[in-house]
């Protein structure tokens, strides 16, 4: 039986290679990363075209997710797991635990949707004066 090439979305493979949405959609309308089209006119990547930047990029060193995220200029983070996303319209409440306590923090529906917060997920808040700000790492 042949293998078959798991196809991904382009969220997803920009996540696989540690880069931006917007630079992978550059390169799918640049024609620099090969894709295919699903019936509805969606862009999806074999994974097996991602293989050449993966070895490219095993030689950088991997930054982990904790030090990107502490790289933002924001000195009040703290870093935890998602127990909670509730959607309601146009926003979502995400509750953090961090240690023994949790942390609320109520964003718009379309961040949420657009990091892919779940529960059991870590996750860090970015406090700003009032405001706390999510960030999935």
């Amino acid at each position: 039986m042949a293998d078959v090439d798991l196809l991904l979305k382009p969220r997803e493979a920009a996540a696989a290679l540690g880069i931006s949405y917007a630079t992978i959609k550059q390169w799918i309308l640049a024609g620099t990363l090969r894709t295919t089209k699903t019936p509805g006119g969606h862009h999806r990547i074999p994974q097996s075209a991602l293989t050449p930047l993966l070895k490219s990029s095993s030689t950088k060193s991997r930054v982990d997710s904790r030090e990107r995220f502490r790289a933002v200029s924001g000195r009040n983070q703290l870093v935890g797991k998602v127990v909670e996303v509730k959607f309601s319209g146009l926003l979502a409440k995400v509750v953090l635990s961090i240690g023994d306590q949790q942390i609320t923090s109520i964003i718009t529906a379309d961040a949420a949707r657009e990091m892919q917060l779940r529960k059991g997920q870590t996750a860090g808040a970015l406090m700003k004066a009032t405001e706390v700000m999510i960030v999935r790492v």
